[in-house]
């Protein structure tokens, strides 16, 4: 029926949630009704499509994408769901204003309809239908359609609603199956195409949630994402990862991983050394430095002979300590490896010179009581 001709429907007052206590002591809640203000009439009406001018200019070649096509096929399967949004700024006339549903109406023009249920706007605004809604996320579809087919709904059916293949709805009833709980929880309510899940599969499960963290944080789940985050994943977090019989018998993944693990700790003590490099050659040094005069005294020597010579062994060690060089050259000339330079001579050993330190302890004189029994 034509809104112009009846007379407008009249508004209920709402009463939300009033609850009246007995008790002084109960919380301060309204008393009297709450007048709400609707943004639409309570009732729905049949409005001929002719009579609905579009508020925004519709762009070209919309009517051979994929949104327009999924509308036709959605209205012409299982009818119209949302009506159609409206409002009639002169009541004498018999012209209305489309608000929302633009796409709805050619799609039903399409279909031949000529008119459709609409909801009459008080409002003249249209930024809240496109931009103050929820979208329905992956995992959410996948439950709608799960439950529309265990209600008796065929995949055909599904398929031409959604305007897709059957294997594309397939891939949507499959989505979650091989993804960990955890993973699930995270991807509740993001949009991402069905093939993303199926890339999560070829991981376990702290892997998937380790990847879809990442995605996440990044906010991009996308296929290509979630496949170089695969291609990332060491073998034992894999579950495609299938060993060949001469991998398993050379490398096994046990042995891979003792590996990681010593190299992983090799790392740690390279860090460590290379950060305490510098203080114990340091420290080096002025020992040797120290310990060479102490020796030079052939009193200290001496009693340091007789009475402790292993003490007197450690000294030396490190009064002979040389670079790393001249050590690999020592040791093949002991062992008669020394490589002839091209004049058939050794080849000159670079020496370290250690710079003078001084030494504030005195060395002990041989009528020291240190250096005498």
């Amino acid at each position: 029926m034509n809104p112009a001709m009846n007379v407008q429907p009249k508004i209920t007052p709402m009463y939300p949630g009033i609850h009246q206590s007995n008790t002084e002591d109960g919380p301060d809640l309204p008393k009297a009704p709450l007048n709400t203000l609707l943004g639409f009439d309570l009732e729905t009406y049949q409005i001929p499509l002719d009579t609905l001018m579009p508020s925004k200019r519709i762009p070209d070649g919309v009517m051979s994408t994929r949104k327009y096509k999924q509308v036709v096929s959605s209205i012409h399967e299982i009818g119209l769901i949302e009506p159609l949004s409206v409002i009639q700024h002169d009541p004498t006339k018999s012209e209305f204003i489309l608000l929302d549903g633009h796409l709805r109406v050619l799609a039903l023009k399409d279909l031949g309809v000529h008119e459709a249920p609409c909801l009459l706007a008080k409002d003249d605004e249209t930024y809240t239908y496109n931009h103050r809604i929820n979208r329905l996320s992956t995992i959410q579809e996948h439950y709608m359609i799960r439950r529309a087919i265990d209600r008796g709904v065929s995949k055909e059916r599904l398929a031409r609603a959604f305007g897709v293949n059957l294997s594309s709805i397939n891939r949507r009833i499959s989505l979650l199956e091989g993804i960990c709980p955890d993973a699930i929880a995270r991807l509740q309510d993001k949009q991402f195409t069905p093939d993303v899940t199926r890339v999560l599969r070829n991981m376990k499960a702290a892997r998937q949630v380790e990847a879809v963290e990442l995605m996440v944080a990044s906010n991009t789940i996308t296929v290509a994402h979630a496949d170089a985050l695969l291609k990332a994943t060491p073998p034992e977090q894999r579950t495609d990862f299938k060993p060949t019989e001469r991998d398993r018998q050379l490398a096994p993944i046990e042995q891979i991983v003792k590996l990681e693990k010593e190299m992983s700790q090799v790392q740690t003590q390279y860090k460590d050394a290379e950060e305490n490099y510098g203080s114990d050659l340091l420290n080096l040094v002025v020992a040797k430095g120290y310990l060479t005069k102490l020796l030079g005294n052939d009193a200290v020597k001496s009693y340091i002979t007789r009475h402790e010579p292993e003490i007197l062994e450690h000294f030396e060690l490190v009064v002979n300590t040389v670079s790393m060089e001249e050590a690999v050259q020592q040791q093949l000339e002991a062992d008669g490896e020394f490589e002839e330079g091209p004049d058939g001579g050794d080849q000159p050993t670079p020496e370290i010179t250690s710079p003078d330190f001084e030494i504030d302890n005195e060395t002990p004189a041989p009528g020291d009581n240190a250096a005498t029994e």
